[in-house]
């Protein structure tokens, strides 16, 4: 299968599946309200009946701005310019490329996503490989399957990206950059070094998120138990089929890049009340469910291009979670005792 069948195939599939997209929408929804509710809880607290609550509803109000943030604590010094429209996606990319940490609220809430999605993901997977409705009970089951075969195949994950961002990111960064451009006079050249190593280091975080993509799938679609096995597979996957993969995710970055183009047009910044509030809004959910279709889309397509590539569309090694057909079964269906003592 070709990079661009497997593209298109993969959002066959995403569109395929509706009720998935919708329902990490709904994660994502629910999730992020007590971190906005308490954000609005602090902010009208500091306004209050004032003058400037009205100069803030209605635009900027930077003297305000200043006075909130020198003693803002815990989320409310997440408030900062870097939230408005397309800046709030510079300043996350920047953050990883820099190795920056968020504040505690926003970490506790990072990480519970992070655990949605861990939840999430062996169901989704497995959807896509089927291509077909397996229900919700064949859904949650296959994500409880395979959610702690996936929590083991995260740690191996998450220590891998700590040992680049507590290890290879210093020697780069406050190394080798430092090294480099000791005595330099021109600002360009220094620039163009750190660029250079910006890329360096996203290149080698792609070369592993590549890896525990396929190893996921592989862990899903041929019933894997082994994170380490999972991570071994996929890496002899990629390297047999380099330029699929890398294409795909190529490609599949690319669309991701034109989505964010489009966004950085179609932001919202700093707006009134009223309907034109209510509009930016609704812009801003579009723009955050057209991020999470592609984060599906990651996934549907490179399930689709591992089982074109090995010849077995459709297939997936673990049957479909069903109910036990057995008597016991019978008798601990909801209802099922009401029945009986009818008989």
């Amino acid at each position: 299968m070709t990079v661009v069948q497997s593209w298109h195939e993969g959002w066959k599939r995403v569109l395929a599946a509706p009720a998935i997209a919708a329902g990490v929408f709904v994660m994502t929804f629910v999730l992020a309200l007590p971190l906005a509710l308490t954000l609005r809880g602090q902010l009208a607290s500091h306004l209050g009946p004032s003058v400037a609550a009205e100069t803030v509803a209605s635009g900027i109000n930077y003297d305000w701005w200043q006075e909130f943030a020198a003693q803002a604590t815990g989320l409310g010094a997440t408030f900062s310019p870097s939230i408005i429209g397309f800046a709030a996606v510079l300043d996350n990319i920047s953050g990883v490329l820099d190795g920056r940490g968020r504040s505690g609220p926003v970490a506790a809430a990072i990480a519970l996503y992070v655990a949605g999605w861990a939840f999430l993901t062996g169901g989704i997977l497995d959807r896509y490989a089927r291509q077909r409705a397996i229900g919700a009970y064949g859904f949650f089951g296959a994500s409880g399957v395979y959610l702690l075969r996936l929590a083991r195949l995260a740690v191996i994950a998450g220590l891998v990206y700590w040992w680049l961002f507590a290890y290879v990111h210093p020697w780069l960064f406050e190394e080798q950059f430092v090294n480099l451009t000791r005595g330099m006079n021109v600002e360009r050249t220094a620039f163009a070094v750190r660029l250079l190593f910006y890329l360096l280091f996203g290149g080698l975080l792609v070369a592993i998120n590549i890896v525990i993509d396929y190893a996921k799938v592989r862990m899903v679609v041929e019933d894997r138990r082994s994170a380490v096995g999972a991570c071994a597979a996929a890496l002899r996957f990629v390297r047999r089929h380099p330029r699929q993969a890398i294409g795909l995710y190529a490609m599949n970055a690319l669309t991701l890049l034109v989505v964010l183009a489009a966004w950085s047009f179609a932001a919202p910044g700093v707006g009134g009340t009223g309907l034109a509030m209510w509009a930016a809004f609704v812009v801003s959910q579009l723009y955050i469910a057209a991020r999470l279709l592609m984060k599906l889309q990651f996934m549907a397509s490179q399930t689709a291009l591992f089982q074109g590539t090995l010849a077995h569309a459709s297939y997936a090694s673990a049957p479909v979670p069903a109910w036990p057909d057995s008597p016991a079964a019978e008798a601990i269906r909801p209802g099922a005792g009401l029945a009986a003592s009818q008989q």
